[in-house]
């Protein structure tokens, strides 16, 4: 049976390339991506074959990558990220549905998600249950996001955004953050930019004064909840010990 590893390479830095990832890549012949993403591991792409796209030519490329392991290649399919969280391993797998494709095998290695990442600089925000919500609407309709938006406010859930706005669509980032000021007051906010790469900034904010202005694709946004706190530039959310284990400052 053929492989296609679908490959996580986290958020951009090469610290959060886990040691998986990087033996994988390391054996591939072939590697499959968006154009920006390869460009986060130029030094993993030496002397292997490339298959490159750009936004919107993700099925031309996973068929390419399924093509190539048919053909007997070691192919490697690279997500930022996880590649099971917005990325593509669900696509092949779901190509891997049709006949011509189906004695091929979809390995999913994790990487380090923009969500975790972005926690990780800002506090400790998904101490507790929290969602991840993607606010593009290239492939989830607007008032399907819409809804599970509300549903997550009225759940009181702290809220990863994916894909907040862009130079054409930041009418959905408007929406969140009224429908949880509404839901629950003037919560803290914290907004992380260019997660691993240059440039990377930290923003914190109340949905009072939310900062629309600096929010970009390159920016993930962590909308807190009733137990979420900022404080002293730390930003974490309350998991219950103080109340369940007498827990007293």
């Amino acid at each position: 049976m053929s492989e296609v590893y679908a490959i996580g390479i986290g958020p951009g830095a090469a610290e959060y390339l886990t040691p998986q990832a990087a033996e994988i890549l390391e054996k591939c012949t072939v590697i499959a991506g968006y154009r920006t993403y390869l460009d986060l591991i130029p030094e993993r792409l030496r002397g292997k074959k490339v298959i490159a796209g750009s936004m919107r030519e993700e099925l031309k490329r996973c068929r390419e990558a399924l093509d190539a392991a048919l053909n007997g290649e070691i192919v490697g399919v690279v997500s930022s990220g996880d590649a099971g969280i917005y990325g593509m391993a669900g696509l092949l797998l779901e190509l891997t549905e049709q006949e011509k494709y189906q004695s091929i095998e979809v390995i999913v290695v994790p990487g380090v998600t923009a969500a975790t990442a972005a926690a990780a600089l800002a506090g400790a925000p998904l101490m507790n249950d929290f969602a991840v919500v993607s606010l593009s609407d290239l492939m989830t309709p607007k008032d399907l996001i819409e809804k599970r938006l509300k549903l997550l406010a009225e759940g009181d859930f702290v809220t990863a955004l994916y894909n907040p706005a862009s130079s054409r669509r930041r009418e959905l980032l408007e929406f969140a953050v009224e429908v949880y000021r509404r839901a629950g007051g003037n919560l803290p906010a914290a907004l992380v930019h260019h997660i691993g790469r240059s440039g990377q900034k930290i923003e914190f904010a109340r949905l009072d004064n939310f900062p629309f202005d600096t929010v970009d694709m390159s920016t993930l946004v962590i909308l807190g909840n009733s137990k979420t706190i900022l404080r002293d530039g730390r930003f974490y959310c309350r998991r219950g010990y103080r109340e369940k284990q007498d827990f007293e400052l």
